[in-house]
């Protein structure tokens, strides 16, 4: 009795995304280091900020102006303060007296070119240090724009009179001069460490370089 060979049973089809693909279980290149991932946006810590100290800027000048305003100098501190009352027509420590229209016009620009600036910011420490540049044009707009004579001729509220009085030992100014100074100091420090205001660095830029440098080499 003869025994035919029973069928081969059918190949199974194997589906194509079952298939391994060697590109895919291949390790990256170990010598093309990965880009940093950027940080946040830092709009919100601008606002903050300048916000925080335009308030202390405004309500400090009001409170001098209600209870200094007219007498004699108030030593504090031991005589490293002296608080009275100036009313300066000029910028920041009473220079450029007499062009009060055109600084109020460069606070604004000022103002404007921080918030534009500010969409772009990543950099906590730029945020903080444009924060109180913002806080510093701002106050010394609103008294620009609010005090007598007003209309952009207003005269800013200075009350801080350093080490003697009568801006004999420093320039007598306001929290929002300070503002201005510490925020500036702050920038250009960042500027100096390589510190850039989208929150890369040098190092990081000197990564990205490498990086689209070897891509093109294995392309």
């Amino acid at each position: 009795m003869s025994t035919e060979p029973s069928p081969s049973e059918p190949e199974t089809a194997v589906p194509a995304d079952a298939v391994p693909d060697p590109a895919a279980d291949a390790p990256e290149n170990p010598e093309v280091p990965a880009k940093p991932l950027l940080p946040k946006r830092r709009v919100g810590w601008v606002f903050a900020v300048a916000v925080v100290f335009w308030a202390i800027d405004l309500v400090t000048k009001n409170l001098v102006t209600a209870n200094l305003e007219g007498k004699e100098p108030v030593r504090i501190l031991g005589g490293l303060i002296y608080l009275q009352v100036i009313r300066n027509p000029g910028a920041a420590f009473s220079m450029a007296t007499g062009m009060t229209w055109v600084l109020a016009l460069v606070a604004l620009a000022v103002v404007i070119a921080i918030v534009w600036l500010s969409r772009r910011l990543r950099s906590i420490g730029w945020a903080i240090g444009l924060g109180l540049v913002l806080a510093g044009a701002t106050g010394n707009l609103t008294d620009r724009i609010f005090r007598a004579p007003g209309g952009l001729q207003g005269h800013v509220v200075d009350f801080i009179s350093a080490f003697a009085p009568n801006g004999k030992g420093f320039a007598i100014f306001n929290i929002a001069d300070s503002a201005i100074c510490v925020g500036g100091a702050l920038i250009v420090l960042l500027s100096l460490l390589g510190k850039d205001y989208d929150g890369t660095s040098t190092k990081d830029k000197k990564i990205d370089s490498a990086v689209e440098k070897q891509q093109e080499e294995q392309a």
